[in-house]
């Protein structure tokens, strides 16, 4: 039978409340009783009763992420990097897909009856925009990711886009690069990822004196490797000239890469490419990708962070927090061209 709650007491010749105590972390306990308490529940394998515990705290020891599309690759690691931090604090999590369900799904999600199944929410929305702003004004602790909607009512933690997208852009530039294709872009968006790095791509482009050539612009909508191995194709076949290639994630460069070598382009030493996510595959496509790490992992840590925060009562305005970024330096894009 499995040990008890006065298995564990009469073991270590402490009351109930004592090993009570333990389990819940009170701060004022000897070092010398928890340590016995400790041992004890070691030794008899003894596992809390969760459902009566979150009864008792009014907390369920669970967060939730949101997010839009776990075949995507970075949403997969983003997903394991939070579930590893909520982890080393105590919490489980729970994944859900807001997938094709649009701005309604979103929507949903976030008035859902299973929010009460956990203590808080870290949610990535796709389809939001700054007209939804006061559908965040929950009565739960929320963490915003992405760049969808700001200066909300809630903590909100994001990437530089606009100056990782220069950077990555001027990377290609001081490589020797001048003609840069674009694969990624979402036609006629003003907010969201896709235009805020395009932004910053424009924003290299004019402090180099390039012309900008809309002909080097291929948009997809979905970012995967199918979607940008089709974009690529498609400025392949207006036959233009160009000598460099930023994806707007991996999973494009990686699709952009297979439809340059399919036309006989050799990566680097005909067309360089440059990706955006630092994503795992990268580091073993060959040739390897040359990407942005965009700060992912501490974009996760600061996230369950920030939300512990919440759950725990912190009293202060929202806060907007940026990630950093660097330029990973692969095959696929070396620093001077060949």
């Amino acid at each position: 039978m499995a040990a008890t709650l006065h298995d564990v007491a009469r073991l270590a010749g402490v009351s109930i409340k004592t090993v009570s105590n333990v389990i819940n972390d009170y701060p004022h306990i000897r070092p010398t009783t928890k340590e016995r308490v400790e041992a004890a529940i070691a030794e008899l394998d003894y596992t809390p009763n969760l459902t009566a515990r979150s009864l008792r705290s009014g907390r369920t020891g669970s967060i939730a992420l949101a997010v839009p599309d776990l075949a995507l690759a970075y949403f997969a690691e983003l997903a394991a990097a939070v579930i590893a931090a909520a982890e080393a604090s105590g919490l489980v999590v729970t994944i859900e897909q807001t997938g094709s369900g649009g701005r309604q799904r979103e929507l949903d999600l976030l008035t859902s009856p299973r929010r009460k199944m956990s203590d808080g929410l870290i949610f990535s929305p796709l389809e939001m925009s700054q007209d939804d702003v006061a559908h965040l004004d929950v009565d739960y602790p929320l963490v915003l990711l992405g760049e969808r909607i700001f200066e909300g009512p809630t903590d909100h933690l994001t990437m530089r886009n606009v100056e990782a997208a220069r950077a990555a852009t001027e990377y290609l530039i001081d490589s020797g690069r001048r003609r840069i294709a674009i694969v990624g872009a979402h036609e006629g968006e003003l907010i969201g990822s896709a235009a805020l790095r395009l932004q910053g791509y424009r924003e290299a482009l004019e402090a180099h004196g390039i012309p900008f050539d809309g002909r080097l612009i291929g948009p997809s909508i979905e970012w995967h490797r199918a979607n940008g191995a089709r974009s690529m194709r498609e400025i392949i076949e207006r036959d233009v000239q160009f000598d460099a290639v930023f994806a707007l994630n991996d999973t494009l460069a990686f699709g952009a890469m297979r439809a340059l070598q399919e036309a006989g382009l050799r990566v680097p030493d005909d067309v360089a490419v440059i990706g955006f996510d630092d994503i795992d595959e990268a580091q073993y496509s060959i040739p390897s990708l040359t990407t942005v790490d965009p700060g992912s992992d501490w974009i996760a840590r600061t996230a369950v962070a920030t939300l512990i925060e919440r759950i725990a009562g912190l009293d202060a305005p929202p806060r907007l927090l940026l990630a950093d970024f660097e330029i990973v330096q692969r095959e696929s894009a070396p620093a001077v061209a060949r």
